[in-house]
């Protein structure tokens, strides 16, 4: 397999911070039941958005930087490309959205496109490894 990638494949969700043991807890006007359930249907509505150059989805791909769900149930979306000239970078923001906004209870949702940092093959999981063959 050619090392080299030119397609918009996604970038993987950073580690999670560890919350400062002096922090104030954060707190959400959503019920954590509801925003539980929102998150995994909004993690299995971006596994249905594809690269069209890669068989895996942009979530496995490690594309999807952040999700964040305001109290007025706005999501957030920062992601990135496999590459900034990639064919599709004017189209996926816009089905990354379109995908997210069929989760009951979300109201609006923003994609910030950004190439910092920009994505490399360590973001993908597992599944996206194996699918594609890259162990």
């Amino acid at each position: 397999m050619d090392n080299t990638n030119t397609s918009c494949a996604p970038a993987p969700v950073p580690e999670a911070v560890e919350a400062d043991h002096h922090s104030p807890e954060i707190t959400s006007a959503i019920p954590k039941e509801e925003l539980d359930r929102m998150t995994d249907d909004m993690i299995a509505a971006l596994k249905t958005v594809y690269d069209p150059e890669i068989p895996v989805d942009i979530f496995e791909l490690g594309l999807i930087y952040k999700i964040d769900v305001e109290d007025d149930r706005t999501v957030k979306i920062d992601m990135t490309l496999t590459a900034p000239g990639c064919p599709v970078a004017g189209d996926m923001p816009g089905w990354v959205a379109d995908a997210v906004r069929t989760v009951e209870g979300v109201m609006d949702v923003d994609v910030n496109l950004t190439f910092d940092p920009p994505w490399d093959p360590s973001r993908m999981s597992d599944e996206a490894r194996v699918a594609l063959n890259m162990w």
